[in-house]
């Protein structure tokens, strides 16, 4: 989907009821579209439909997806979905949030170098300088907002006017040592990722992988996951493991942590990037 200039997808959730795919890829052909892709789900939890399509209009057909736009309006109101409509020819702007770890910034940038992130770093915030030299070498602008008990709040609420002067549509923490505010989760809820160690038994404080050694663990874990104001609960995106044995120290821990959270987090900035992760109360419906 890498910048797929005539390409569009939309996001569809509704009460599952009788004859949505029908309306939906009847009323795009009738507007002379080419629907490319198609995927559904039918939560019977809680009675709730998902649904997400790529079309591109027909070569023969007048492009206007305004009058689309507006002309969907009516199928929606019958089925009381919830939608929303994105170019893939437009990437989406992304802010990325560091404090001292490099390699989860030094992974989305490659990724990005080579092609498989359709986005556009707006900036990259940190509360240490560590890596300001990574991101300057890129030629991304870097801020510097360091965080005290007495200037948190006054810190948030400039990381709150940078991604209204950016235009960031996605927040991503990338080993971003810092707890957010409630406040601060609450406004930033379903466009910020965090990148979180996730472990049986859990290991929280300092140095979580050298608890994970001194107990003994045989997988090594990370979970991707939006932003909420309970700290590390927020709906999954993405997890990745790693077996490991006794013969694992802590360093060779550590290691392995790095891999996995880095596939995580990947992983789930691509599936945000590309339209493809829905919100389903506490989860998430993901069409890979």
């Amino acid at each position: 989907m890498q910048h797929a200039q005539n390409q569009y997808v939309i996001k569809i959730s509704c009460p599952a009821t009788s004859g949505i795919v029908a309306a939906v890829a009847s009323y795009l052909a009738d507007q002379g579209c080419y629907i490319s892709e198609m995927a559904q789900y039918d939560d019977e939890g809680n009675g709730r439909f998902f649904m997400r399509a790529v079309f591109r209009f027909n070569s023969d057909a007048s492009a206007d997806l305004a009058s689309v736009e507006q002309g969907f309006e009516d199928v929606a109101a019958r089925f009381a979905m919830d939608w929303q409509l994105f170019s893939t020819a437009k990437p989406m702007k992304v802010l990325i949030m560091v404090s001292k770890y490099d390699h989860c910034l030094a992974d989305l940038l490659y990724r990005f170098h080579k092609g498989e992130m359709d986005m556009e770093i707006v900036a990259v915030v940190s509360n240490h300088l560590d890596l300001r030299p990574m991101a300057e070498r890129e030629g991304i602008r870097f801020i510097y907002l360091p965080v005290t008990k007495d200037s948190k709040a006054r810190q948030e609420a400039e990381l709150l006017r940078l991604i209204d002067e950016t235009g960031a549509e996605l927040i991503v923490l990338a080993r971003y040592m810092q707890i957010l505010s409630d406040d601060l989760c609450k406004q930033l809820e379903g466009r910020a990722i965090n990148i979180h160690h996730s472990f049986l038994p859990g290991f929280k404080g300092a140095k979580p992988y050298h608890q994970a050694f001194e107990r003994g663990v045989k997988l090594i874990g990370a979970t991707a996951h939006y932003v909420t104001s309970d700290l590390d609960e927020g709906p999954i995106i993405e997890q990745e493991v790693q077996r490991v044995d006794h013969s694992y120290q802590p360093d060779d821990l550590v290691a392995v942590g790095r891999d996995t959270e880095t596939v995580a987090l990947s992983k789930a900035v691509k599936y945000h990037l590309e339209h493809r992760v829905f919100l389903n109360q506490d989860k998430t419906v993901i069409f890979r």
